[in-house]
């Protein structure tokens, strides 16, 4: 048995992109060794039945814990955001998870040994979301001057939440971390910590965003002992878009000294025209390269 495996989840709609990542995966002689795991949180048989030749383990995500049907209504696709803090339930014979989300694709195979890495004795390998070139980390809306509203991602969800006033203080201006790709080890104590936490906040706060509400939470509260990798192994396409390198023929950070970028993530997608990326493979944005050339370029994975 393959001690380490990458697991993600896609439903229908988000089928394309999970086959994506497969294929990223896949193309890399070092990744023989690593099992690939999906949560199925949609997808049809044919669907299915294509992967099969390609992971090791398809198994059907569920509400690990209670939540109301009128806050799902109908998008059991959230099931994303609970059933990713219970791996080890689902696929218990792997020592070491590395879970990546459907919308993002492997560039480069040192960023996945790097989380593997971080997750060691217990630790959580996660990124957060600031680094050169980021503008902004934090919205407050301004009242007469001095006064300011703080509108911080994890401070406004803490909030919408019931988390206390003195934990979402906490929160506020703590750099906000991306749970779309972590790795942690199947017995790694981090698990309770974050399950806990998620318990809390889907009970008044809204599903989509609970998962990364309360692995914050873990990290700034409840000082969750954390490998915080380079942003590259996490590289938000909608926070800050790469350069491309036509040289080596890959995607690097736009500023000095041009890192490969390791994992693209297209979380919250990238939009032209009205329309996403994410589910529209033919639009394509204007890219810059190393040598100051402007190329329009489609950030999905191209196999």
């Amino acid at each position: 048995m393959k001690k380490k495996t990458i697991v993600s989840l896609a439903d229908s709609n988000y089928f394309p992109l999970l086959d994506e990542l497969i294929d990223s995966i896949k193309r890399f002689k070092e990744s023989k060794d690593t099992a690939i795991c999906v949560l199925d949180a949609g997808l049809s048989e044919e669907q299915k039945n294509k992967l099969l030749s390609k992971v090791d383990e398809i198994k059907s995500a569920e509400w690990d814990i209670k939540v109301p049907e009128s806050k799902i209504k109908g998008r059991e696709w959230l099931k994303s955001q609970v059933s990713r803090a219970f791996l080890p339930k689902y696929f218990p014979n792997y020592d070491k998870f590395l879970w990546v989300d459907c919308d993002a694709w492997v560039n480069d195979w040192e960023c996945v040994e790097l989380y593997f890495k971080a997750c060691d004795n217990g630790k959580l390998g996660i990124t957060q979301t600031i680094g050169p070139g980021y503008k902004i980390t934090s919205r407050v809306n301004w009242l007469f001057g001095k006064l300011a509203i703080v509108k911080s991602q994890n401070f406004k969800h803490a909030v919408k939440s019931n988390i206390s006033l003195d934990k979402a203080r906490k929160l506020a201006f703590a750099p906000h971390i991306n749970i779309g790709v972590f790795s942690l080890e199947n017995n790694s104590q981090a698990w309770t910590s974050w399950q806990n936490n998620l318990s809390q906040a889907l009970k008044a706060g809204n599903i989509f965003g609970s998962e990364g509400l309360a692995i914050n939470m873990s990290v700034y509260i409840d000082d969750l002992e954390t490998e915080f990798l380079p942003l590259n192994c996490n590289w938000i396409t909608s926070n800050l878009l790469p350069k491309f390198d036509e040289v080596n023929d890959t995607f690097v950070e736009p500023y000095l000294p041009n890192n490969k970028i390791g994992i693209m993530h297209l979380a919250a997608g990238i939009w032209k025209d009205n329309q996403d990326m994410r589910l529209n493979k033919d639009i394509k944005i204007e890219i810059k390269t190393l040598d100051g050339k402007t190329l329009n370029k489609s950030l999905r994975f191209e196999n």
